[in-house]
């Protein structure tokens, strides 16, 4: 008997405030160029620059998360403005030590090791705090914001491994 769970959860990430300064801030510069290039042919270079600089600001600018949890696999992919998909991370739930709330003392003997953090998550620590803390291996800490149904899958593969305090 083969029991495939699939739970999709898409979550998207809080723009920063200087992601969203220097999209607007690059946004005006192409225009002043551009009016300027009319008059002065060199300046419609620049103009080009900052257009460029102005459409990768814009991708970053409004980036989602999709999780994607398929037989006993979590997968992560970035979603940049809603048309260019990225694969970020694909995580073994076999491999995973703990997935708890990011507030649980049950994360407590994790939080002072020196690992990286990788942080998929909205990016907001609203009340209450919807993001989940998941160790890999005892040295990768992830940052999610999964849904009630993923969490619930997840806890039905690895009920010790899974806690919602």
């Amino acid at each position: 008997m083969v029991s495939e769970t699939y739970v999709e959860c898409l979550v998207a990430k809080k723009p920063s405030f200087m992601t969203r300064f220097l999209k607007t801030l690059l946004i005006m510069l192409t225009v002043c160029f551009v009016l300027i290039g009319i008059v002065f042919v060199p300046a419609l270079l620049v103009a080009i620059a900052t257009g460029v600089g102005a459409y990768f600001a814009y991708m970053n600018a409004d980036i989602e998360y999709e999780y994607l949890y398929l037989d006993k696999e979590i997968t992560i992919d970035k979603v940049m403005a809603k048309s260019k998909r990225k694969r970020a991370a694909v995580y073994d739930v076999n491999r995973m030590d703990i997935l708890a709330p990011i507030n649980s003392h049950r994360l407590d003997s994790y939080k002072n090791r020196g690992t990286k953090t990788s942080d998929y998550s909205s990016g907001v620590d609203g009340q209450p705090d919807k993001r989940y803390m998941m160790v890999c291996d005892g040295d990768i800490k992830v940052i999610l914001e999964p849904s009630a149904e993923m969490v619930k899958a997840i806890q039905m593969v690895a009920p010790r491994k899974v806690f919602t305090d």
